[in-house]
């Protein structure tokens, strides 16, 4: 099924045409649960990797006082079969019970966790973008991006570490079968659910922080919004930048390109680590493709009833990733050169 995002409430261009030159395109990746193959672009899905290539493992210390229980992947996965009986069992029938005997002393098993493991952690596949199906800007000769992560904090903003490995998809022949998997992870919330995405272009325009002091000022001049459908406006009148910064600047969700989120950090420069370049926005994880402020964003498809995610999400969060409450983990890339070291927002 494809997704489409409805048409902003209001051209914010014919408002403020300062801001035309400075759209962006985005892509809006709308994933929904799948079965994905090595052969699609995916969240949590089979990778593309060579056969003959090691596979990435994370060799930092993880603290274990951070997260005294931990459980397997395979554990996770059952606990969501769990639930997802379960959700099915009570919506043919709100009134049968909601575990079965079987169900309770699989939840009360696996609620008691695993034993921490030591040593090196094989990375989770996060995510698998083919440039045929997704715009993002690659190496030459690469036409696949392929994004795993440690499933444990790390310090530098506790939340999983990340790392990007490009490809060319011609060249991978013999796929490897059984990747490795960490014998635990930190959180359920650290296994992304098998997603496949409906890719959607869309136009972005810069944070409100991101704007020149002379155009913020317009943003907030409440007589510049006097045209505004009372409707849309009223419960914005004391703060219109507001309106435009969850309903007409940049899409949520996962999504490539675009401008970058801020929020609760104020802009920073993203210098690449090799060159100097500023880095732009890459990929963007996150963990809802809504919220109640920005529902104007919800598929067209989906309204007037938002399409349920899986069992245990909340609303929008079809992937089952959390990162550090809600927020966004935004991979950001060199535009010289995106094999140069990427740089991670938390936001």
């Amino acid at each position: 099924m494809r997704f489409t995002t409805p048409p902003r409430p209001l051209d914010i261009t014919a408002l403020f045409p300062q801001l035309a030159p400075l759209a962006r395109t985005a892509t809006r990746l709308h994933p929904r649960p799948g079965s994905p193959t090595v052969h699609d672009s995916s969240v949590g899905g089979p990778l593309r990797w060579p056969a003959d290539e090691p596979w990435p493992y994370c060799d930092e210390p993880h603290d274990s006082r951070a997260s005294p229980v931990v459980h397997s992947p395979d554990d996770v996965r059952l606990v969501r079969r769990v639930r997802a009986a379960s959700a099915e069992r009570l919506h043919l029938d709100p009134g049968a019970a909601q575990w079965t005997p079987e169900e309770l002393d699989v939840l009360e098993r696996i609620k008691a966790g695993r034993p921490w493991s030591d040593g090196p952690v094989p990375l989770l596949p996060v995510a698998q973008l083919y440039a045929r199906d997704i715009p993002f800007p690659c190496p030459p000769d690469a036409d696949l991006l392929q994004v795993l992560w440690c499933p444990f904090d790390h310090a530098e903003h506790a939340s999983p570490k990340a790392a990007l490995f490009w490809g060319s998809s011609a060249t991978v022949t013999d796929v490897l079968d059984a990747p490795p998997e960490p014998p635990v992870i930190q959180s359920e919330h650290y296994l992304p659910e098998p997603c496949l995405f409906s890719p959607e272009q869309v136009t972005d325009f810069p944070n409100p922080l991101e704007l020149d002091e002379e155009l913020s000022d317009q943003l907030d001049d409440e007589s510049r919004w006097e045209t505004v459908d009372p409707a849309l406006y009223s419960s914005y009148a004391d703060d219109p930048q507001e309106l435009y910064l969850t309903n007409l600047c940049h899409a949520p969700g996962w999504k490539t390109g675009g401008w970058t989120r801020w929020d609760p950090t104020d802009p920073v420069d993203r210098p690449c680590p090799e060159c100097g370049t500023e880095e732009i926005p890459l990929l963007t994880i996150v963990s809802s493709e809504w919220d109640g402020a920005g529902v104007t964003w919800i598929a067209a498809e989906e309204r007037p009833t938002p399409a349920q995610p899986v069992p245990g999400a909340r609303d929008g969060n079809f992937t089952l990733i959390d990162i550090v409450g809600d927020h966004n983990l935004q991979l950001h890339a060199c535009p010289a050169d995106p094999s140069h070291p990427h740089i991670e927002l938390i936001q």
